[in-house]
């Protein structure tokens, strides 16, 4: 059993808990959280289990990672923090844990990240011998082993389009949606989010490990963005009331140009209300996918759509990356100590889980 700690308990956290808890090669070891209100508590009820696990919370990193475990899954958001995440994360990292986690965007493409970004990791896995892989959905497996693996079963391929279509009413991080991605906010208001350049920054990374995958050269990668405001005030259940004439939904590419043409496209389409630019792609259902199209021959279309905590789709999403990467920690484990990217870190079947839940 490999002694696994969470470290964070909010969206990504919860489902972390709940995958660590239910994998046959895994013993949850401890709770890491920063909150004091949450110090004490039982991971089970953090995690949302009707039960006790028998592991409570704690907020002393170093007597944790003085412990010495196994893996830790950084589930701490840094969306807003990314020096905090990953100085974090090279901590855990230097104290020879292996580590899985959502993040930090510019090492999903850990070639290509910026010196500022690799070497604190490399330096902390020579001081530690711990591990590091850095996924999640969009960006992860939804625009790195999904699209690689359909565009498989094609004979030729003119086009792959990775697509995040997804209503963010149910979405609770309520600063990362109003203020980095500027739901709500007037149209003059410019997202951090959609700045010029950064969604090359957070998926650019994706495009270049598909086109390293798939043997193609790129000339450059490009975006293109749409805004568009809502026409009437709708009411969220878990973020309050978003006016008119604010911003109600996004449409943003990041192109992988090769030979002058869109080859390698991952495209966001993002309301906080269905009602909101109706003409733009939409999910089977209205609540929100993940889409891969490949346009060749043949034409190759596939959606998945996941649900957690009451059939949240936005929650749904989450529990799919975390099992990306508490599914990995084994493998990670048995490896050499290392900076990892999805084209290193196989998906396997769910071994030793089929008809298990938690324990």
């Amino acid at each position: 059993m490999i002694r696994t700690v969470v470290w964070g308990t909010g969206n990504v956290g919860r489902a972390a808990i709940r995958a660590v808890d239910a994998h046959p090669g895994l013993e949850l070891a401890a709770v890491l959280v920063s909150d004091p209100a949450k110090v004490g508590r039982d991971a089970g009820r953090l995690a949302g289990l009707d039960r006790d696990l028998g592991v409570v919370a704690d907020d002393d990193v170093g007597a944790v990672l003085g412990g010495r475990p196994g893996a830790v899954v950084y589930a701490a958001s840094g969306d807003t923090r990314p020096d905090g995440a990953l100085a974090d994360v090279s901590r855990a990292v230097a104290a020879g844990a292996v580590v899985v986690t959502p993040a930090l965007y510019p090492l999903y493409d850990q070639r290509n990240a910026p010196p500022e970004f690799r070497d604190p990791v490399l330096a902390a896995v020579a001081e530690g011998g711990g591990s590091l892989f850095v996924s999640g959905v969009d960006p992860g497996w939804g625009n790195d082993v999904l699209p690689l693996l359909v565009s498989g079963l094609a004979a030729t391929v003119d086009v792959i389009r990775c697509q995040e279509i997804f209503d963010y009413s149910t979405y609770e991080q309520e600063e990362s949606v109003r203020e980095l991605v500027g739901m709500g906010r007037p149209m003059e208001y410019e997202p951090p989010m959609l700045w010029p350049s950064v969604p090359t920054m957070i998926w650019g990374g994706q495009v270049r490990l598909m086109a390293r995958a798939l043997g193609a050269e790129l000339d450059e990668i490009r975006e293109t963005m749409e805004r568009r405001p809502l026409e009437a005030s709708v009411k969220t259940r878990t973020m309050g009331v978003f006016e008119a004439g604010t911003q109600g939904a996004i449409r943003f590419e990041v192109q992988g140009i090769v030979d002058g043409e869109p080859r390698i496209v991952i495209e966001h389409v993002t309301r906080i209300h269905p009602s909101c630019a109706p003409d733009w792609p939409v999910p089977p259902d209205g609540a929100g996918a993940h889409r891969v199209i490949v346009e060749g021959s043949p034409r190759i279309e596939v959606t998945v759509a996941a649900t957690d905590e009451g059939e949240n789709r936005s929650a749904g999403g989450n529990a799919t990356a975390v099992g990306r990467l508490v599914g990995a920690i084994d493998w990670l484990v048995a490896a050499e100590p290392g900076l990892y990217d999805a084209l290193d870190v196989p998906l396997r079947p769910a071994v030793g889980k089929l008809g298990r839940g938690p324990r």
